[in-house]
């Protein structure tokens, strides 16, 4: 199995941090007693800036679940169809030529879903696979691959998409003022991602194409549910983010990926290359910790998490992205793309340049 191409698409309405903090505190009003809590944390979580879906002086009109998520549905169409056509001509593909859609968000619903939607306006096969995936958070980027590269082990000869797009500013509640909504109004931004993975029968020489994906590993942490997720009411999603989480990633993910590559006969000094998701700085550096990783070698996502914030599913896609273009490791270095979420689990997935 092999990725050919990871490509991303952004709304055309990027603020800087320091503007996004002065409409978050005009937005909260008086009803914040410690305004400077909020701007230490914006400038704590290492974002520079992020893309919104609607122009900032839009959000305080929106009235109700439903218009953010009729918002959701648009705009989501419209990053959607960019990405995937971004990723198809990266990969030299038609779109005709895809075998199966893999779709995830959890920053909205639609039914029928996205992918469905985008088979039309695409012209796609009407015999291709749809498989929308809904409430994985933070880790569907890397489970999408691993579930993709899953479906072109069966089929070899066919090559499947993953799309991931999260509009994390449509679910932003005005009446919660707890820790994990301030945090989360600094740190998520909005954006999407496209990979195409293909089977060991149509994998490509193009020098642009990615790594090979050697294998996956799923992870789930049982009685953790209380550490990630929504709360869902009539006023939408409302964040629910333990602050355990960085001290579990430092209990499990290094004997995690340990014994992950042990079974590919191989170790963690091996791995040249770290593609992992955006979660914030404290989960970057309680993922370095727990893989005993210098300075540097977690570089794109630091990077990405700086330049666009955390955009959930979508995160370790363009991760994956900065790197085929950017940071391209030498041929045949072992790599890992991981991400964490709702679950609580991992997603890991072990690669060869």
């Amino acid at each position: 199995m092999q990725i050919l191409s990871a490509t991303s698409a952004f709304p055309k309405h990027y603020y800087s941090q320091d503007m996004l903090f002065a409409a978050l505190q005009q937005y909260w009003g008086d009803r914040l007693a410690k305004p400077e809590v909020l701007r230490r944390l914006h400038r704590n979580v290492g974002v520079d800036g992020r893309f919104l879906s609607l122009p900032i002086d839009e959000y305080p009109k929106l009235t109700s679940w439903g218009e953010a998520n009729d918002h959701w549905i648009r705009v989501a169409l419209e990053l959607g169809h960019c990405s995937v056509s971004r990723a198809l001509t990266a990969a030299g593909l038609s779109g005709r030529e895809l075998g199966a859609f893999f779709f995830t968000s959890v920053t909205g619903i639609a039914s029928p879903s996205i992918d469905a939607r985008l088979i039309n306006r695409m012209g796609l096969s009407p015999n291709i696979k749809r498989v929308p995936m809904f409430g994985l958070g933070c880790v569907a980027g890397a489970a999408g691959i691993a579930r993709a590269a899953d479906y072109v082990r069966a089929y070899p000869d066919q090559v499947a998409v993953v799309l991931a797009v999260e509009l994390c500013s449509l679910t932003l509640q005005r009446d919660d003022l707890s820790m994990a909504n301030l945090i989360s109004a600094g740190l998520f931004g909005d954006g999407a991602a496209a990979v195409m993975v293909a089977g060991d029968d149509c994998v490509s020489t193009k020098p642009q194409s990615g790594p090979r994906v050697l294998a996956t590993r799923s992870v789930f942490y049982p009685e953790t549910e209380e550490m990630m997720g929504w709360d869902v009411s009539e006023k939408g999603f409302q964040i629910v983010l333990s602050p355990e989480v960085p001290n579990l990633i430092r209990r499990q993910v290094g004997d995690d990926v340990d014994s992950f590559l042990g079974e590919l006969g191989r170790e963690r000094g091996e791995v040249g290359s770290w593609v992992l998701h955006t979660g914030g700085p404290k989960v970057l550096q309680a993922t370095a910790s727990a893989l005993g990783l210098e300075d540097g070698q977690l570089s794109a996502s630091w990077d990405c998490l700086r330049r666009v914030g955390n955009l959930s599913s979508a995160s370790v896609l363009v991760v994956l992205e900065d790197v085929m273009k950017n940071r391209r490791p030498e041929p045949g270095t072992l790599g890992v793309l991981a991400a964490m979420g709702p679950g609580f689990c991992s997603e890991l997935v072990a690669l060869e340049w």
